[in-house]
């Protein structure tokens, strides 16, 4: 646990050095960012929709489970949220703070490392449906958020305009339609994605550590405290969740455990990456993604130990 972790907050405390020793200006963050949002990350999203394996019906079943208790963990939160500030473009990135989990930059590791390689099926679709699923609804409620003509016809075409030109909305349907007409991946254009994919996790990373130097003097009480709340949904609430809805669907005993073990990940960096795009919310969405990510050490340390992933990776012998 403790080597999947680690290499997350190195990562971090690399762009948090560069911006407090002057290697990197004070608009690095925000650049880096629009590289991932409009570049990278786009990117990663397409392949991995045009690579998934959609024939699986276990899989389909495991995929609806997990994005069912991350949309309801979201949803709970943003309504709690709206009835303590009544902005809804806050209250929607805030929301995924407490149900986006850092399925690719530590679930793949963490679940290779736990159970092995017949885990990741499983994994890359999660990743799937936390990206697409969550930043979806969250981009659909932040753009909703932020119109001040009454609404009506009127905000939605403008919402409307606002998300097909999103590429973090257009990227994984093109994707998907690439998938659904079966269509082969070229070999330039299959390293081309993974190139520019892969450095989404770490560049996002670094903003955020970049982010976190100018920000520090302004992450008070009242914003970790709030950070603190996100982090025990994310870390507690949100695996809870999902282990009663396995139980209740019957979802086979491994994944069930994949399901489990990924909701109770930290928050990615998925959600600091549209709050930094938008301008909400950025102090104290860091603030979850660093102090979740911290508490998780102990949380999914404690998991493990108790949660019969031992038994889980021997049974798939």
């Amino acid at each position: 646990m403790v080597t999947v972790v680690l290499p997350v907050f190195a990562i971090i405390l690399a762009g948090f050095g560069a911006r407090k020793v002057g290697v990197l200006g004070p608009h690095a963050s925000l650049d880096l960012n629009r590289y991932v949002s409009y570049l990278a990350l786009p990117a990663l999203l397409f392949d991995v929709m045009a690579g998934a394996d959609w024939g699986n019906l276990d899989l389909m079943e495991f995929v609806a489970i997990f994005a069912l208790s991350s949309t309801v963990i979201y949803g709970v939160t943003v309504v709690l949220c709206l009835f303590a500030r009544n902005n809804l473009s806050d209250a929607s990135v805030d929301g995924l703070g407490a149900a986006y989990s850092n399925t690719g930059y530590m679930g793949i590791p963490l679940c290779l490392l736990v159970l092995g390689t017949d885990s990741l099926p499983a994994v890359t679709l999660a990743a799937v449906a936390t990206t697409v699923v969550l930043f979806a609804i969250a981009i659909v409620l932040v753009e909703a958020g932020r119109q001040t003509q009454p609404r009506g016809v009127a905000i939605v075409l403008t919402v409307g305009g606002s998300l097909i030109r999103n590429p973090l909305i257009i990227a994984p349907l093109l994707g998907g339609i690439w998938a659904a007409a079966g269509l082969p991946m070229p070999m330039a254009l299959d390293s081309f994605l993974d190139l520019l994919g892969a450095s989404a996790a770490p560049c996002a990373l670094v903003s955020l550590g970049l982010f976190f130097a100018d920000s520090s003097k302004e992450s008070t009480g009242r914003i970790w405290s709030k950070a603190a709340l996100l982090s025990t949904g994310k870390l507690l609430v949100h695996p809870a969740l999902t282990w009663v809805l396995a139980m209740f669907f019957g979802l086979p005993p491994f994944l069930a455990g994949i399901a489990v073990l990924l909701s109770a990940l930290p928050t990615g960096t998925g959600p600091f990456m549209l709050a930094e795009l938008y301008g909400r919310e950025t102090v104290t969405t860091s603030s979850a993604v660093m102090l979740s990510t911290l508490v998780s050490l102990v949380t999914i340390t404690f998991l493990l130990y108790w949660g019969g992933y031992a038994e889980l990776e021997i049974a798939t012998r």
